[in-house]
């Protein structure tokens, strides 16, 4: 099996739950939202689905929660593509990434 083939495929998986866990959250958000609206132009009190808001925005933590850690997976297997010898990029998407402060710093150029 060839190995940039393998590493493609894995990104655009890595990509695809990437995208999944920033839907959930959008989705979520919007809901709680939603749910908000609905209580006031109900004129219900503020107590009335507090519980469920707080589960709910509990719900969204975790999911920021997945996120983060998938993050750091991703840059885990950046690793792995490094040791691996890949220098292949997933040229799809408008998606730019922006280095972190923190990032190491590599002895390597990329060249278009």
């Amino acid at each position: 099996m060839d190995k940039v083939f393998a590493a493609k495929r894995v990104a655009t998986k890595l990509r695809s739950a990437e995208h999944s866990i920033d839907a959930a959250l959008v989705e979520a958000s919007e809901l709680v939202a939603e749910m908000l609206r609905a209580r006031r132009e109900m004129g219900l009190a503020a107590n009335v689905g507090d519980a469920a808001i707080a589960k709910m925005t509990a719900a969204m933590s975790m999911l920021s929660e997945a996120r983060t850690t998938m993050i750091a997976g991703h840059a885990e297997l950046a690793d792995v593509q490094s040791r691996l010898g890949l220098r292949t990029r997933m040229g799809q998407g408008p998606e730019d990434k922006v280095e972190e402060e923190t990032s190491r710093v590599s002895g390597l150029k990329e060249v278009a």
